[in-house]
């Protein structure tokens, strides 16, 4: 029995990997086993930035926030736990963008808090 291979989903394979690889520099856009390599780092690279992103955006609503709240005579920690005790449910993106944009309507949530 002659041997069976699938000739035209291993192109396809192939073809999709090398147009992820478009763009790319020297040989990894256009040698297969290269760019294969380069692919799949790459996606081992988007898989774990975006979790990264999550974190590092964490981190910069917080300084924000601490940065207003210093301005108005608190500190992040106070001005957290007062916001809890209150029962204000602001996430840290919202209370982030208030300080950037509308610091009145985060100096209005401080004197509220106190």
């Amino acid at each position: 029995m002659p041997r069976s291979v699938n000739s035209v989903a291993s192109r396809a394979r192939r073809k999709k990997v090398m147009k992820q690889a478009k763009g790319y520099f020297g040989r990894r856009k256009n040698v297969w086993t290269v760019a294969k390599n380069a692919v799949d780092k790459a996606m081992l690279y988007a898989y774990r930035d975006r979790k990264t992103k999550k974190r590092n955006f964490r981190s910069l609503w917080i300084t924000r926030i601490n940065a207003a709240a210093r301005i108005n005579g608190m500190s992040y920690s106070q001005f957290m736990g007062k916001l809890k005790a209150n029962e204000i449910e602001l996430n840290r993106k919202v209370l982030a963008d208030l300080a950037m944009n509308h610091p009145e309507a985060f100096k209005a949530i401080v004197e509220k808090v106190k």
